[in-house]
């Protein structure tokens, strides 16, 4: 069964320091491993300097998609800790780079652990989180006639209008939180007398919207 879970709104950066080496953590929300392999590039390049450059992502809402990496830090000390902390707090669509500046004083595997995994959790504690919950398309046509006030409503409630095109008639698609479906497709019905046509389309995750109006 699809779950809700948790993303970050945007990019955040948070450093830390521990027994003199710095662990710069940055956060971004990415929905696939192209996204995330060029935002780790770009963190490589942004501190070329730095020692190691590890990264950890979950893509997908039901994180079917998990990669970790060490970066040359012993194996297991640094990419699986950061990946651990984005599924413990249940966070998916995100990736954590962490760049650590070598201080000169060895950490153990217990320490390089607890540092990039504390790191990617301070990260965390720092960024704007999103809730996405899962949700059916639904694809509403309706004329011209009673397009405009229908908008209006949809901009105006707790849904998410992902596109609307015109042509002979209004083709609006909706994102329609699962346990809502029933209830989005008879206000619609009363909402436009009738007019409207509706149709379930497929499962896609969209941002929880708390506006207490409309639907």
């Amino acid at each position: 069964m699809a779950e809700p879970y948790l993303t970050v709104s945007g990019y955040t950066e948070q450093e830390t320091e521990v027994r003199r080496s710095r662990f710069i953590c940055a956060l971004a929300p990415v929905t696939g491993e192209g996204q995330a392999a060029e935002f780790v590039a770009a963190r490589r390049k942004a501190h070329h300097a730095a020692r190691h450059t590890c990264s950890a992502y979950v893509v997908g809402g039901d994180r079917r998609v998990q990669r970790a990496d060490d970066d040359g830090e012993p194996s297991g000390t640094a990419g699986v800790p950061m990946l651990e902390v984005l599924n413990r707090r249940g966070f998916a669509d995100t990736i954590a780079v962490v760049t650590r500046y070598f201080g000169g004083i060895l950490l153990g595997a217990g320490g390089l652990a607890r540092a990039y995994g504390g790191a990617v959790a301070e990260a965390l504690d720092a960024a704007g989180i999103v809730t996405m919950v899962p949700a059916r398309i639904m694809t509403v046509l309706i004329g011209h006639a009673h397009a405009g006030r229908l908008e209006n409503d949809l901009h105006a409630s707790d849904h998410t209008v992902r596109d609307i095109s015109y042509g002979a008639d209004v083709v609006i698609e909706v994102g329609v939180g699962l346990d809502r479906v029933d209830e989005f497709t008879s206000w619609l019905a009363g909402a436009t007398a009738g007019q409207a046509i509706v149709s379930p389309g497929p499962l896609v995750y969209v941002p929880t919207r708390r506006t207490g109006h409309g639907a």
